[in-house]
C-alpha cells in the first residue's frame, strides 16, 4: 500500500514524463528493474524509498499512521563563521526546491528584521553576524567589533536576498521588530566593544533599511506588510504553495526546524491568515497609519543615537 501512494506523489510530480524512465534514471537501475517496481512486483528496498523521497521533495510524513507524529528535517548547525557559508547555501537549496514561479507565497513573523534584508556588504551586515557569532559560539564572546572579520560569502547572500525579494512576500510586524538590533548596538557599545562612530553608521545604516521597507509598502505590489499589536512574534517563515508547502521554524538564530507535512502546514496558513484578521495592513490602511508606524521605528533609533 505504502508503495503504491508513493508512485501515486511521484506521478503527481512528472506529469507525462516517463515513470520507468525516472525512477531508473534516480535509482540507477536497468528499465526492466524500474519496470517490476512501478508494477508492483517487486517492493522498493527502505533506500530506494528514501531516495525518491528526498529527490521528488515528498513528505513521509503521509507514510505514518499517528496524526501526532510527523517527520521533520533540521538544519546543520552554526557554532562558528565558517559554518554560515553552510547555512546560506542551505537556503539557497531550499529556495530553488520550491515551486517559486508558480504562485508562491513567503509569510515571515518578524520578531526581529528578517534576516534576508541584512544579507549585503554594509556594517550593519558584519554587526549583525558578529552579534550572532558571540550568541552562538562562547569563543567568540567580547572580543572587539572592530577585530571581528566576518567570512567572505558574498555571492550566496546576493543571490539569497534575490530570490527572497522577488517572491510574493507578507511580513508582520510590531514596535518590537527593530528593538533587538537597537538593544544590540547598545549593548556592545556600552560594553565598549562597539565604537561611538562605528554604532552610528550601523544606526544610519538600519534607518537607510527603514526607510527602504517603508518605501517597499508604498510601491512594491508583491510585498505587504501588516502591523500586529496583539500577538507575539516569532521569526517563523512559511513558505506557501498549493501543490508544496514547507514551514520554517527557528531553533537559534542560524537554526530551523524544516517541515512540509501537508496537514501541518495547511493548519499554519490558517494562523497566519488568523493573525493577518488581526493586524493592520500597511500597505492600504492610508499614509497617515503607515507614516505613524514608520515614525515609531525612526523615533527608537533616534533615543539610541542620542544616547552614544
Amino acid at each position: 500500500m505504502h508503495q503504491e501512494r508513493l508512485l501515486k506523489e511521484i506521478r503527481k510530480k512528472i506529469g507525462n514524463k516517463s515513470l520507468n524512465d525516472e525512477i531508473s534514471n534516480i535509482l540507477n537501475i536497468s528499465y526492466d528493474a524500474a519496470h517490476r517496481r512501478t508494477s508492483s512486483k517487486a517492493k522498493f528496498s527502505f533506500e530506494e524509498a528514501l531516495e525518491l523521497a528526498k529527490y521528488y521533495q515528498i513528505s513521509l510524513n503521509q507514510f505514518i499512521t499517528s496524526d501526532q507524529q510527523i517527520v521533520v528535517q533540521k538544519t546543520s548547525a552554526v557554532t562558528q563563521t565558517e559554518d554560515l557559508q553552510s547555512f546560506f547555501q542551505n537556503n539557497l537549496s531550499i529556495f530553488e526546491n520550491l515551486p517559486l514561479a508558480d504562485g508562491m507565497t513567503i509569510y515571515y513573523s518578524a520578531k526581529d528584521i528578517p534576516f534576508f534584508y541584512t544579507l549585503s556588504d554594509t556594517l550593519l551586515s558584519r554587526f549583525k553576524i558578529y552579534v550572532w557569532m558571540n550568541l552562538l559560539n562562547a569563543k567568540q564572546v567580547f572580543i572587539p567589533f572592530l577585530q571581528f572579520s566576518a567570512p567572505h560569502f558574498e555571492t550566496n547572500t546576493k543571490e539569497l536576498k534575490k530570490k527572497y525579494e522577488e517572491q510574493n512576500v507578507v511580513e508582520l510586524w510590531n514596535d518590537m521588530t527593530v528593538s533587538s538590533i537597537l538593544q544590540q548596538i547598545l549593548f556592545y557599545y556600552e560594553t565598549g566593544l562597539l565604537q561611538k562612530n562605528e554604532a552610528k553608521i550601523i544606526l544610519d545604516e538600519l534607518k537607510e533599511l527603514i526607510e527602504y521597507i517603508e518605501q517597499k509598502t508604498e510601491s512594491n505590489l508583491k510585498f505587504r506588510l501588516y502591523e500586529n499589536e496583539l500577538m507575539h512574534l516569532s521569526n517563523d517563515i512559511f513558505f506557501h504553495h498549493q501543490k508544496q508547502s514547507l514551514f520554517a521554524i527557528p531553533t537559534n538564530m542560524f537554526g530551523y526546524i524544516l517541515i512540509n507535512d501537508a496537514k501541518t502546514c495547511s493548519e499554519t496558513l490558517n494562523y497566519f491568515e488568523h493573525q493577518i484578521k488581526n493586524s493592520k495592513s500597511l500597505n492600504t490602511s492610508g499614509n497617515r497609519d503607515r507614516k505613524i508606524f514608520f515614525n515609531k521605528m525612526y523615533q527608537q533609533i533616534e533615543i539610541v543615537n542620542q544616547k552614544l
